[in-house]
């Protein structure tokens, strides 16, 4: 069942994203938290982003996505991981991204646990990064009060259909610690 393991993204809502971001996408580092089937990631790279890193929790998806990345010869610049999405964040980062994208299975709140995350880790974000989020609008609830972010601003939301992608950027606090 879709959602349980995969978040599926239509084809016309990948197109929306990739509108969005634009030329700014080449030579950039996207981090996809909960890769799926690989097909945000291989976008980004086959738009030019120098560095994509796939993780997922499940066999299935990684062999899905390492067969894709063979399929497009995009492999170059991939790094695929069978690994669960917090256990990476919590390590330390080399190297800040560009773009992350949260598109977990759905109605379990992992969403809202990975940005929280993100938003008290901004080492995780390059200066101008992006998080986008993708979720059901059911699935949506507004942060309370308690999970107030400080390092992160949405700035953006567009609904597709029964889809909803969410913008966020690096708030003017979290460029004051910088």
């Amino acid at each position: 069942m879709p959602g349980d393991t995969t978040r599926p993204i239509t084809d016309r809502v990948r197109e929306s994203l990739f509108n969005i971001l634009g030329p700014d996408i080449q030579e950039a580092s996207f981090l996809d938290l909960f890769g799926g089937t690989g097909s945000v990631g291989i976008e980004a790279l086959s738009r030019g982003a120098s560095r994509v890193v796939f993780l997922d929790i499940n066999h299935q998806p990684v062999k899905t996505i390492r067969n894709n990345l063979r399929q497009t010869g995009l492999e170059d610049g991939a790094e695929v991981y069978q690994l669960d999405a917090f256990s990476y964040l919590e390590k330390s980062t080399g190297e800040p991204f560009d773009y992350i994208f949260i598109a977990p299975p759905q109605y379990k709140g992992l969403w809202k646990r990975a940005l929280l995350y993100l938003d008290s880790h901004s080492e995780w974000l390059s200066i101008d990064a992006w998080v986008i989020v993708q979720i059901h609008p059911v699935e949506f609830t507004d942060l309370t009060e308690s999970d107030v972010l400080v390092n992160l601003t949405e700035f953006d939301r567009r609904q597709y259909g029964s889809t909803w992608l969410l913008f966020y950027g690096r708030s003017a606090a979290a460029d004051d610690a910088q």
